[in-house]
């Protein structure tokens, strides 16, 4: 692909400006490439794209990328009225680090800017939903401060809360702790017939954070979520959709057209109406049990995963897992 002298131009003018200290992210879905997508279709490079890192553009000589340039979250606009933000850690069933949660939170932020949008599909890449937060985070030694990671899961919650317009999880594989508070932080939900679900923060010697215990309880109810958390028991699609979890649930193969249908569905309806019943939920449900603004959680966090016996109780799970990785 070759760009005229006035291309590099813009672009070199706009990556300088954007690589001050708190530099802006663009997404690539401005930059002035034009060919094929791939698919044989003219169209913008890549298509209606923004990639948080992972992006097949090459730096061009002399320029220098935005900051907010990661590799863990990527946007596709499939349409002016549609995003879908993807988790792309598949290698390790799409948990949940600290680059992460920040650039799922960074993701959240840039759709809930574009106001033409009328949905958002969240998912995960390859056979996982999300397995949670990243266990090389827990006991690691890596100088991770615990009441960041819980802060950082809680602002992350809170900006994908922030989208106004309409937000369904398709759900496959683990959707696992901090992924199972993802999921409940989403307006809809679709699952695959084989996902299964746990919340295993009890084993790992910490509580359930970032929100998740209001989240949960208003979406599964109070004895349901006090069992789930509290024995750590795995439970499974049906079992989810039977609680009022899940709003449909489907076999693998069915997974993404259903979810496109759900889609279409909700692209044919106003935008305005749209985002008006989804705020006027969200504020029924924050005042039955807030979940918005829990900064106590955090220190919840930091405090309990001081405990010794709660650090023996991580060291043995974190041990299981690395025997057995299939385990969920």
């Amino acid at each position: 692909m070759r760009l005229r002298e006035g291309q590099v131009a813009w672009l070199r003018e706009r990556f300088l400006k954007a690589s001050g200290p708190v530099a802006p992210f663009i997404p690539i879905e401005r930059l002035p490439f034009h060919r094929s997508d791939g698919c044989g279709r003219p169209g913008w490079w890549p298509p209606s794209r923004s990639v948080f890192g992972g992006s097949p553009v090459q730096p061009l000589e002399g320029l220098r990328y935005p900051r907010h340039h990661m590799t863990e979250v990527s946007i596709v606009y499939p349409s002016d009225d549609r995003a879908v933000i993807t988790i792309e850690r598949p290698r390790t069933l799409n948990s949940l680090d600290m680059a992460t949660l920040n650039a799922l939170e960074t993701a959240a932020t840039e759709v809930a800017d574009r106001t033409s949008t009328k949905v958002v599909v969240v998912r995960g890449r390859g056979r996982a939903f999300s397995s949670g937060v990243d266990l090389g985070l827990l006991g690691s030694g890596d100088g991770v401060d615990p009441r960041e990671v819980g802060e950082a899961g809680r602002t992350m919650m809170e900006a994908f809360d922030s989208i106004p317009a309409a937000t369904v999880a398709a759900l496959r594989g683990a959707a696992v702790g901090g992924g199972l508070v993802l999921a409940a932080a989403c307006d809809l939900r679709v699952a695959a017939d084989d996902t299964y679900f746990s919340i295993p923060e009890v084993d790992l010697g910490f509580p359930v954070g970032w929100g998740g215990v209001p989240r949960l309880v208003r979406e599964l109810g109070p004895a349901l979520t006090r069992e789930l958390i509290m024995t750590c028991r795995p439970f499974t699609a049906q079992e989810a959709k039977e609680a009022g979890f899940l709003n449909r649930v489907v076999p693998p193969s069915d997974l993404d057209r259903t979810v496109d249908e759900l889609v279409s569905t909700l692209c044919a309806k106003p935008r305005a109406v749209l985002r008006a019943v989804k705020r006027t939920v969200l504020e029924a449900t924050e005042e039955m049990l807030a979940a918005r603004g829990r900064i106590a959680d955090a220190d919840t966090f930091a405090a309990i995963s001081a405990d010794p016996e709660s650090q023996r109780s991580a060291a043995a799970y974190i041990a299981n897992r690395r025997r057995s990785p299939a385990s969920g």
